[in-house]
């Protein structure tokens, strides 16, 4: 069953973030998951948003998503991204 990855945030330090996106592009592929979406301009078309940035990324499984995360390539790189562009991470189970 899919998993997805959601990030929401609001970019504070733009030179962390283009960091971040340098080191975390390359962490993807090993865990065969691929980013759905990623957007400064969502629609918001019920309630209010807390942070504009958002980005969906898929992965095969729950497994490979929180392999993912724990990978130590990802690891190397999180900081950046919590400091550059603070906001929200959730891992959520697909429907099969």
């Amino acid at each position: 069953m899919p998993a997805y990855v959601l990030a929401q945030g609001r970019v504070e330090d733009q030179e962390k973030v283009n960091r971040y996106l340098a080191g975390a592009g390359g962490t993807l592929a090993p865990h065969n998951a691929k980013v759905l979406v990623y957007t400064e301009t969502p629609d918001v078309i019920e309630g209010e948003l807390a942070h504009n940035r958002t980005v969906l990324i898929e992965f095969p499984d729950m497994a490979a998503a929180k392999a993912w995360y724990d990978s130590p390539g990802y690891a190397a790189v999180r900081g950046l991204r919590q400091e550059g562009a603070p906001g929200t991470l959730l891992m959520l189970e697909g429907m099969g």
